[in-house]
């Protein structure tokens, strides 16, 4: 029997629906070029020269669709060594492009660069990238939006419009003579002068008037009656923060670029690191042209803090109304314009919103908790001490010792060769060992009083897990320094936070707590002050 061919314009027809399915479902490559490099930047009526992604801070946004392939060439044009890690990309067959310094990869010198290769996979929503070598992030960072497939839609209302709010911060002086200082002597960081909303620290910190103080404020502009989707992304070095906008109630949708089941709130909680989207809805007949939003930190540490709130405006256009009054009202505004937030260091209004976060867990979105478990571990994550060095004055403890973080008591020594390498090229010795402990060397009432010995031992040790081994891991703070909230992000993956609770994790009891059908699902989460986090997950993703 002959074969058969299809006319010229049936064919064409045929194979232009071919192409453009093999689009739909494998998606395309998209092409950025990051120039790291010096920019001056004023806020505060400060102008300072500040490391920067193609001169803007924050920086460029990269925006995909699932199923993307995204290259990004990164140029360095300064003296300081960088990488850039993708927060939250889980990076499934590209580790080597996951980012952090000396760990998968070694950092890009100065007039060198280094092509980022990545596929996004099975993940949609907000997520963001910055630096990942000593404090650099602090100016270099930027939003990742990934869109559904063509053709598929959010699993909630199609909003009006989007806007992107990226929490951080504004130091006047150098972050790295900052963090270089504060290792030297082992003392806390000196903190940022302000919290910022896309860069700017807003009117609160009135350091300038006139013109100037309208160009320190980010404004969103939004108009009556409609719903607005807000991709929130807490880009801050270290600090949880609270957030609200006066008077509006929001929405949550998705934590961590994984669809929740939507709760209604009016203060949110955001943890450095962890991404929030919220529906909107503004007002049909609002009685003020302009609502504030504001942050303020969330602290229950001993140290020192930014113990500031920064402001940005929310403004209803309404062309009946004038424009000036709204100018008046950013240069003139008072605590009572301000939405109402928690205390600084309210663990219970925390500890109670973070339970409201469930998965949407339906039959697009499944929760695949592990029921079964092949590993137990159990870090505690806490403040210790290390020795101040001969012929020195140290700022730690008792001015001699150094504050040194720690999990199961080993504080990283960062290695001078990228440990993935090392791996790869099987180089591991002398680079990193494999002794990593899976529960703490010495059991201790982890949130009671603290041990006489608060040293902790500085190593580069790493924890191999089998291939597909489904993990459960309890994170328990601990009161040695002083307890306080500790948020921790795992690379290369998303986790179940299967339960959480205060004080010491107890397993014969609390296990019976766990929620195992739709607990949230995040790649950053806050091990609780004085408390403790139970997460799962499946270790199918190498490297």
């Amino acid at each position: 029997m002959g074969a058969h061919f299809l006319s010229s314009p049936a064919f064409c027809g045929t194979l232009l629906l071919f192409i453009a399915n093999i689009w739909l479902c494998h998606g395309v490559t998209r092409h950025y070029r990051f120039d790291i490099k010096l920019q001056n930047v004023t806020h505060l009526c400060k102008t300072k020269s500040m490391i920067t992604v193609n001169g803007k801070f924050p920086g460029p946004r990269i925006i995909a669709r699932e199923g993307d392939r995204v290259i990004v060439n990164v140029v360095n044009h300064v003296k300081n060594n960088i990488s850039i890690h993708w927060h939250g990309i889980r990076q499934l067959g590209s580790p080597w492009a996951d980012g952090p310094g000396y760990i998968t990869q070694c950092p890009i010198q100065i007039n060198n660069s280094y092509v980022y290769n990545f596929t996004i996979k099975g993940q949609r929503g907000t997520l963001f990238w910055h630096a990942h070598i000593s404090w650099l992030r602090a100016s270099v960072y930027g939003p990742i939006i990934i869109l559904p497939r063509r053709n598929e839609s959010y699993p909630f209302p199609k909003p009006h419009k989007e806007a992107t709010i990226m929490f951080g911060e504004w130091w006047n002086n150098d972050t790295e003579a900052v963090i270089s200082q504060a290792l030297q002597t082992g003392g806390g960081p000196n903190v940022s002068d302000a919290y910022t909303f896309n860069g700017f620290p807003g009117p609160l910190y009135n350091s300038c008037t006139g013109a100037k103080g309208m160009a320190d404020t980010y404004k969103l502009k939004v108009k009556p009656g409609k719903t607005y989707l807000l991709r929130l992304v807490n880009a801050a070095l270290n600090d949880e923060l609270f957030f609200s906008i006066a008077n509006h109630t929001m929405t949550l949708v998705e934590a961590d670029a994984l669809y929740l089941k939507p709760f209604n709130t009016d203060i949110l909680v955001i943890a450095p690191g962890q991404t929030t989207n919220v529906l909107l809805k503004t007002k049909p007949n609002p009685r003020h042209t302009t609502y504030l939003m504001a942050v303020r930190p969330y602290f229950t540490g001993s140290g020192t803090f930014d113990n500031t709130t920064a402001a940005a405006i929310l403004e209803y256009e309404i062309p009946s109304k004038s424009s000036s009054a709204t100018h008046h009202k950013i240069l003139n505004v008072t605590s009572k314009d301000l939405p109402r937030l928690p205390s600084i260091n309210d663990t219970s209004f925390v500890g109670n919103f973070s339970k409201k976060f469930r998965s949407l867990n339906n039959a697009k979105f499944p929760a695949e908790v592990p029921k079964k478990v092949d590993k137990h571990f159990f870090f505690t994550v806490g403040l210790g001490t290390s020795p101040c060095p001969k012929n020195q004055t140290c700022q730690g403890p008792n001015n001699r010792t150094k504050f040194a973080a720690s999990v199961n008591n080993i504080s990283m020594a960062l290695p001078s060769t990228a440990l993935l390498q090392s791996y790869f090229f099987g180089q591991n010795a002398g680079v990193y060992n494999t002794n990593f402990p899976q529960i703490p060397l010495k059991q201790f009432n982890y949130t009671g009083t603290p041990p006489n010995n608060t040293n902790t031992m500085n190593n580069t040790e790493v924890l191999v897990i089998p291939y597909n081994t489904n993990v459960e891991l309890i994170m328990q703070d601990t009161s040695i320094i002083s307890a306080e909230s500790h948020p921790l992000h795992l690379h290369g993956y998303d986790f179940y936070v299967v339960g959480q609770g205060f004080g010491n994790f107890n397993p014969k009891k609390d296990p019976a707590n766990y929620n195992l059908v739709d607990p949230v699902a995040r790649n950053t989460v806050g091990v609780p002050s004085g408390g403790w986090v139970a997460i799962r997950f499946k270790a199918d993703n190498p490297g």
